[in-house]
């Protein structure tokens, strides 16, 4: 019922009480008349408050008390819902607070659901993308071939080469899918162990020297000491490949420097892998570890890789417990670093 009919039906129910006040002050029923004058407004003020408590109980409270309960049954169980309303005496300041409390909470919900939504149509366009360039290019190689290449020895290992690399590219997308499916189902346990962290640096060091030299890059290791920490080393060696071989590659073409460093962090060690490269532009800096994220597609794709080697990266740290971050300067370089558990004594 509307605010003004509410209205005229108060103002016209108090007339009829007023009336009824002054008739019975007019009344022989009580003999004395500031007696019946005393009893005529008490009557007036009871009668009033009655009627306007009843209305505004019947359009107002309820109704608030209704919508309340709605909201309170998204937040609570049954049972703890029906205890609280029950007990409590519901205010309309309170109610207005929890309303507004209430679609606070459910906009933010929807903004993370429109974000993962966005994010949902960016994976699986990014998935069929780079699915899509080895595929088509097998298809082409195969096509080549039986259309006469064959007949060509020297052509026909040619796009059998070519068909190869691109099949093992798929078969590399999809291992690093699983991987990280692995990973967020954590899946795959954690072999923990403790080992020397400078030691695996300098092995994944040597493990890389052909690339590096091939493109002129030199890479440095500050630490020279032991280190020992305690995480998987099979894991952190997948980490440590990742963020040196990125390095490696963009780093400059000509006279490429790739540095690693070691902090001490009390009960951890940070490890920073740098290079002297291109760079991140600021507003790619968040994404860089979202899989198939590329800050620059069609270099990224030059250099290879599957696109989510960050990703696994990110996943094994945070596995651990751990933290990784980025930070970058276009023209400058850019600065990997994340941390390990350190094992401060060890025999």
């Amino acid at each position: 019922m509307k605010i003004r009919y509410l209205s005229a039906i108060i103002v016209i129910f108090s007339t009829i009480i007023f009336l009824i006040a002054l008739l019975f002050l007019h009344s022989n029923i009580v003999g004395n008349r500031i007696l019946a004058t005393i009893l005529a407004i008490i009557l007036f003020i009871v009668l009033n408050y009655i009627v306007i408590r009843y209305w505004v109980s019947r359009e107002i409270y309820e109704k608030v008390r209704t919508i309340y309960k709605n909201i309170y049954s998204f937040k609570v169980s049954k049972i703890d819902l029906k205890q609280r309303i029950k007990a409590s005496v519901l205010g309309l300041d309170q109610a207005k607070d929890e309303v507004n409390e209430w679609m606070e909470e459910n906009n933010k919900n929807l903004d993370k659901m429109i974000a993962l939504e966005q994010y949902r149509k960016e994976y699986i366009g990014n998935v069929a993308h780079e699915l899509k360039t080895p595929i088509f290019n097998v298809q082409g190689y195969i096509s080549t071939l039986l259309d006469g290449a064959m007949e060509d020895p020297h052509l026909a290992n040619k796009y059998l080469l070519r068909a190869e690399a691109a099949i093992d590219r798929l078969i590399a997308i999809t291992h690093d899918l699983d991987t990280i499916t692995q990973l967020e189902l954590k899946e795959v346990p954690l072999e923990i162990s403790i080992f020397d962290i400078t030691n695996l640096i300098r092995e994944v060091m040597d493990s890389l020297e052909l690339k590096a030299q091939a493109r002129n890059v030199v890479i440095h290791l500050q630490q020279q000491d032991a280190v020992f920490v305690q995480a998987d080393k099979v894991r952190i060696r997948q980490v440590l490949v990742n963020l040196i071989e990125n390095a490696i590659k963009y780093s400059k073409e000509k006279d490429g420097e790739v540095r690693i460093k070691m902090f001490d962090m009390e009960d951890q060690e940070l490890i920073e892998i740098s290079d002297h490269g291109i760079g991140i532009e600021e507003k790619d800096i968040n994404r860089v570890f979202e899989r198939f994220y590329r800050t620059d597609k069609a270099r990224s794709r030059e250099y290879g890789g599957t696109g989510l080697g960050l990703a696994i990266v990110k996943h094994i740290i945070e596995a651990h417990n751990q933290t990784i971050n980025v930070r970058s300067k276009m023209g400058e370089g850019t600065v990997f670093g994340f941390t390990l558990k350190k094992i401060v004594a060890h025999l």
